[in-house]
């Protein structure tokens, strides 16, 4: 487990909050103490928008995994 690190957004920190779990060929997001996404077989998948801070950790673990990000909308049709 490694924490996510904020590279493009402007935050120094996320404070331990998001973390990064890699296990038999699945990464997976965790905000908080939630798994919202995971990428298995090269293939991104979200489980839920669950606050404002999970989604920003969302945004950062998508841009840095090289998915497309964009609006909660798009993310939705794109990823859910």
């Amino acid at each position: 487990m490694e924490e996510l690190q904020p590279i493009y957004c402007r935050q120094k920190s996320f404070y331990g909050k998001a973390k990064i779990i890699r296990e038999k060929g699945t990464i997976k997001l965790q905000s908080y103490n939630t798994v919202i996404a995971e990428i298995k077989n090269g293939k991104l998948h979200i489980n839920g928008f669950y606050s404002a801070t999970s989604t920003r950790h969302l945004k950062e673990f998508i841009q840095q995994m090289g998915f497309k990000i964009g609006t909660k909308k798009q993310l939705e049709k794109m990823y859910f």
